[in-house]
């Protein structure tokens, strides 16, 4: 048998809650400026790229501000709250993911149980079927896909496409909500909620070449 696969939250991801935590906790109050980049970066004995997404994560999510030259300030602590509220339902879920894969005792029962679980995830949570009651979809992205080297946020894949991305399938791992910042790579599989209007566009935008 082969091993498990494997759901990873990017590092990024993870500093951007922890510091979204403590933004809730309280240990930094909303209007206060944020260590620079290059504290975090030792703070948390990463790269300065990773915190670079990490903030950029939490502008998106509105939690701060960035503005040249002033540095990072705390914009919302309300914006934190929902963002701690929605990685908690995740990370609730992935516990699920994970006690259904230990059931699978072959390749090929994993297959067919790696399949079921993304169903199983929607399915599960009422909260996430009231607001996106879509059938999730799994499009190849090719070595010929003009994706390829380019992130979600880079190629505006919800606007081009309507469709959103819920996880990302690389070899053996499987990337829960992977973010706008992970970059797309050959043999990827993207997994995509949406109406069927928005997975022709996914598809096509994804692999042109094929349609």
């Amino acid at each position: 048998m082969g091993k498990d696969p494997r759901i990873v939250k990017p590092v990024y991801h993870q500093i951007a809650v922890d510091i979204a935590a403590k933004i809730v906790n309280g240990r930094y109050k909303e209007g206060e400026r944020l260590h620079g980049r290059s504290t975090l970066a030792s703070q948390y004995n990463v790269s300065p790229e990773t915190i670079r997404k990490a903030v950029f994560l939490l502008q998106d999510m509105g939690i701060v501000e960035v503005a040249q030259g002033v540095g990072i300030h705390i914009e919302s602590v309300q914006k934190a709250v929902e963002f701690i509220d929605k990685f908690r339902s995740i990370e609730s879920l992935t516990d699920i993911n994970q006690k259904i894969l230990t059931l699978v005792s072959d390749v090929n029962e994993k297959n067919a149980q790696l399949a079921e679980t993304v169903r199983t995830l929607l399915e599960y949570s009422d909260r996430y079927s009231s607001i996106n009651p879509f059938t999730p979809f799994e499009l190849p992205v090719g070595e010929q896909s003009p994706l390829l080297g380019k992130n979600a946020s880079e190629t505006n894949f919800w606007h081009n496409t309507g469709a959103t991305i819920i996880a990302i399938k690389k070899g053996e791992e499987i990337l829960l909500s992977p973010g706008p910042y992970t970059t797309f790579e050959p043999n990827d599989i993207v997994v995509i909620v949406g109406d069927e209007e928005s997975y022709h566009r996914a598809q096509q935008f994804i692999s042109p070449e094929q349609n």
